[in-house]
């Protein structure tokens, strides 16, 4: 039995500019190295889909990370620690259970299905404001439109996005562990909480009849005390938030895919069906999230001993861009026999929420987008955001033919 600080492991500069522009050639090298184990500045990194799978049925033995990484950040007592340390993610256990089980409904297959139409309507929406200028920063355009649905979902006007837009931007960085973004980070979170204290009072001011979105549904679970005010709060903060930046990432990522894959994007304007098998596909290609947990005790795992305090990273974004579990994995597919299950949503109790919701967006606004803005080609360089946090593009500058719509 060997411990972990005492192998000679691959070393993973995930917090590099160079790694985030392409992260999948590190990964491969490092499982030539190590089929399962690497290490990075801040902890372990497991590199292999089975090994993730197998840790994550043990979650017990883990713990959230969130009060590890506002002490790293050097951000006790302020406001955006405070949040990292009591928002939903961060809790285990019963704690963890308890907001899950307030949201599940409203957060189903059945339920996604049933706001399709919503969604259709607000990507619509936005093609008709944004596809007339012929080119635009596609990521920037992708940022509306999630949490412009997200919005409805809650009860707020999808007007308030342009205000927001910083914030989200900021927050969604928290995992990152870059202190340079933390003044950014404090104050995205003391704006949403004021918009949201300031949202929750006008509801209230002027009250639906009856329970229409999810708002109502939350004030009425704080007037039964089974939520206090800040829980309140900070719950909106965490439901805008956690629905503005993966999927606008994964949207990003998706179309950063397809421009060069110009038969793939025109099938996906006249086949709904196939646009579902290429978001499927870009899945698992990758995606947007790491996890990241610490060790409550030592973990034995394939004769090798992690020690207690460990931090320990879960790159569920590429596991399985990985020739051990699907063949040929570099190529883009949709049409690939069903070989492993990509893991982009995460694994056990803290499995995303959002998945279904995710998944419903994605398919929808880049079936409506690939009729509108056809001959997508790009135009300019494009930055990286960092891996260990929300991964994905910074700026997708490109140009488009635009269809015009029938009045």
């Amino acid at each position: 039995m060997q411990k972990g600080q005492d192998l000679e492991l691959p070393y993973l500069e995930m917090e590099t500019d160079d790694f985030a522009a392409d992260p999948i050639p590190h990964f491969e090298r490092a499982r030539a190295q190590h089929p399962w184990l690497a290490r990075w500045v801040l902890g372990y990194v497991v590199t292999d889909y089975k090994a993730m799978r197998e840790l994550f049925a043990r979650e017990g033995e883990m713990g959230q990370l969130y009060n590890q990484i506002v002490e790293i950040m050097d951000a006790e007592g302020t406001r955006w620690g405070d949040f990292q340390k009591r928002h939903m993610l961060n809790q285990m256990g019963p704690a963890h259970k308890r907001y899950r089980d307030m949201l599940q409904a409203s957060f189903t297959p059945r339920r996604m299905n049933e706001l399709r139409p919503l969604m259709q309507r607000t990507m619509t929406e936005l093609l008709d404001e944004w596809a007339p200028r012929g080119s635009f920063d596609f990521e920037e355009f992708a940022s509306y439109y999630p949490i412009s649905v997200m919005c409805r979902m809650i009860g707020a006007s999808p007007s308030v996005v342009p205000g927001l837009r910083s914030a989200m931007e900021a927050i969604g960085l928290s995992t990152s562990m870059d202190k340079r973004w933390l003044p950014a980070m404090q104050k995205g979170v003391e704006q949403m909480e004021q918009f949201v204290i300031d949202l929750v009072a006008q509801r209230r001011a002027s009250p639906h009849e009856s329970q229409e979105d999810l708002l109502d549904m939350l004030i009425a679970i704080r007037d039964r005390d089974e939520l206090t005010d800040l829980e309140l709060h900070e719950l909106l903060i965490f439901l805008f938030v956690a629905g503005y930046d993966t999927s606008k990432n994964m949207t990003t990522l998706i179309m950063n895919l397809l421009i060069p894959r110009p038969e793939i994007y025109e099938r996906v304007a006249r086949d709904f069906d196939y646009t579902k098998r290429v978001v499927e596909e870009a899945l698992r290609y990758h995606s947007t999230t790491s996890t990241q947990r610490v060790l409550l005790e030592d973990m034995e795992y394939q004769g090798v001993v992690l020690e207690k305090g460990s931090i320990v990273w879960f790159p569920m974004s590429i596991a399985v861009h990985d020739d051990r579990y699907v063949s040929d994995p570099d190529r883009f597919d949709p049409d690939r026999k069903a070989e492993t299950k990509h893991i982009a949503f995460g694994l056990g109790p803290h499995i995303c929420l959002g998945q279904y919701l995710a998944q419903a967006l994605i398919q929808e606004g880049l079936h409506l987008i690939a009729q509108r803005l056809v001959n997508p080609r790009t135009t300019g360089a494009r930055g990286w955001r960092p891996f260990p946090g929300a991964w994905g593009i910074r700026g997708l500058p490109v140009e488009f033919d635009p269809v015009a719509v029938a009045a």
